[in-house]
């Protein structure tokens, strides 16, 4: 088991939920909404499972990958798209579930959420893929699974400073 195996199969999870969304009848806001909020609730508590186990381990570890330099620009870059992804789910409660600016909401919290992940796939996991031992990934992963079960209803979304954050955890 590997912390950056899991984080790549949530992304997979993630991608699916919302591509779930769009085959569904817009007037079937009941079933829009309850798949809205299990996405929404996922997305949260992924986000600070990564914020508690990934993040500080590739501070420590990290060196850089792709087009950061280290592990600090990552992990930044990393904060502020979580704080991002938060205030677009929050965005999508401001609108009629199944509406025109629903969907937009959603849409933008897609876009959001995706570009993230393909950062964080091309730069911090596989930083951390070349920096940290099997065991050491192992033992996130077991971290990491246990949080999100422990969570699995969700977490409070809040955002975080990216330089307090990289600052308390260096």
């Amino acid at each position: 088991m590997d912390i950056t195996r899991l984080i790549l199969d949530d992304h997979a999870e993630q991608r699916r939920r919302f591509a779930l969304l769009e085959q569904i009848d817009p007037d079937n806001a009941d079933a829009l909404s309850a798949l809205w909020q299990r996405l929404a609730t996922f997305l949260e508590v992924h986000a600070l499972a990564e914020e508690k186990f990934f993040y500080p381990a590739l501070l420590k570890l990290g060196q850089g990958a792709g087009e950061k330099p280290d592990a600090a620009a990552e992990t930044d870059d990393a904060i502020g798209d979580h704080n991002d992804i938060r205030d677009a789910v929050a965005d999508v409660a401001k609108h009629r579930v199944g509406s025109p600016d629903w969907y937009k909401a959603v849409a933008a919290a897609n876009r959001a959420n995706s570009d993230h992940m393909g950062e964080e796939e091309r730069e911090a996991l596989t930083d951390f893929r070349r920096h940290a031992a099997l065991e050491l990934r192992h033992a996130l992963a077991v971290d990491f699974l246990t949080f999100e079960a422990r969570h699995y209803a969700g977490v409070e979304s809040t955002n975080k400073d990216p330089e307090q954050y990289i600052a308390a955890h260096q």
